[in-house]
């Protein structure tokens, strides 16, 4: 099984390739990576030295680059994408430029170069919107709030037409808010324990009872894995733990496990057009392809807290403006 992995030194597509490397002999991975701003070598420090990894430094928009590196692949998992929805307010333009550009550059090459592979799409809940009721299933309309999830539902629409019209072997996976080692610092989770470890406040944005489905970031990486092995073509999977709670509910166990109190926390100005509530429904991937979460919240909290409190040579450098200020879209607003 050969595979290439796009955005592979970001947060979920470091931890996947060192999941499919851990439990597959025969696996060999290229890692295509920009190494842009939500990026970090470290997080895949040590894998140069196996022989089945390799890394080529690129941009998912380069038709050449991806076609050469497309030809003998039996799958493309795209995890490439701009992601902080703080910075698709600011600078929405990137966003377009990767997230749609990029992902119509690999259903290009694919099609032309590799039509046989399978290729998994790295998606996400929030091109659905919010709700205060209900859950999502994958047949709804999407309603995106932000450039950043609008620029996702964009892809995802190219995506599925790349299937009907050619033929591709592709799908999609929509998954819920992950946490867990090595996720770039801005991110809501390592942002609030970096900063009670510098002793600084925590902001809650607005009210803090905006609520999100919160999941052990491996347990993503094996429902993509399942996904990529059993999945249909045309399809889509949501991915959900089943664990929702509001952002003080969070903020209050993570604290609380770093011993602190609420007075740790600091509320801020909330972002413009910040969603209430997102939720999904996974029964088709629990059903269809028997995938479940192993981690539930409590312990998933406990081994990211504890990984970065060994890890600050990791997080130290990159505690930047995005990490201090407590509202960091106002930064280039």
């Amino acid at each position: 099984m050969k595979l290439l992995v796009t955005g592979g030194t970001g947060f979920i597509g470091s931890n996947f390739i060192r999941y499919i490397l851990d439990e597959h002999a025969d696996a060999q991975v290229i890692n295509l990576d920009a190494l842009k701003y939500g990026s970090n070598p470290a997080n895949v420090k040590g894998l140069d030295e196996d022989g089945r990894y390799s890394f080529v430094q690129g941009d998912i928009s380069d038709y050449e680059m991806v076609s050469s590196l497309v030809e003998d692949v039996d799958v493309v998992v795209n995890f490439a994408a701009e992601t902080h929805v703080d910075r698709s307010i600011s600078s929405p333009g990137s966003f377009l430029e990767s997230n749609v550009k990029g992902v119509f550059t690999i259903l290009e090459a694919l099609r032309k170069n590799n039509s046989d592979a399978r290729l998994v799409q790295i998606s996400t809940d929030e091109v659905y919107g919010d709700t205060l009721e209900g859950t999502f299933k994958e047949t709804d309309a999407l309603r995106p709030s932000s450039p950043y999830s609008a620029s996702k539902a964009s892809s995802d629409v190219f995506v599925l037409s790349y299937v009907r019209t050619y033929g591709l072997n592709a799908m999609i996976t929509r998954c819920t808010n992950n946490y867990g080692p090595c996720q770039f610092p801005e991110k809501l989770i390592p942002k609030a324990i970096i900063r009670t470890l510098m002793s600084l406040k925590v902001p809650v944005y607005g009210t803090g009872e905006n609520v999100r489905d919160w999941i052990y970031v491996l347990d993503h990486c094996k429902a993509v894995e399942i996904v990529m092995n059993s999945g249909d073509p045309g399809e889509i999977y949501n991915v959900s733990s089943g664990e929702e709670k509001t952002n003080l509910e969070l903020l209050r166990t993570l604290l609380k496990n770093m011993g602190k109190g609420e007075d740790a926390m600091e509320f801020v100005e909330d972002r413009p057009g910040h969603d209430l509530r997102y939720s999904l429904d996974s029964s088709k991937i629990r059903t269809e392809l028997g995938w479940k979460p192993e981690h539930n919240f409590r312990k998933g909290m406990d081994v990211t807290i504890q990984w970065y409190l060994e890890h600050e040579e990791w997080w130290r450098p990159l505690a930047d403006d995005r990490v201090l200020d407590p509202a960091p879209w106002k930064l280039v607003w």
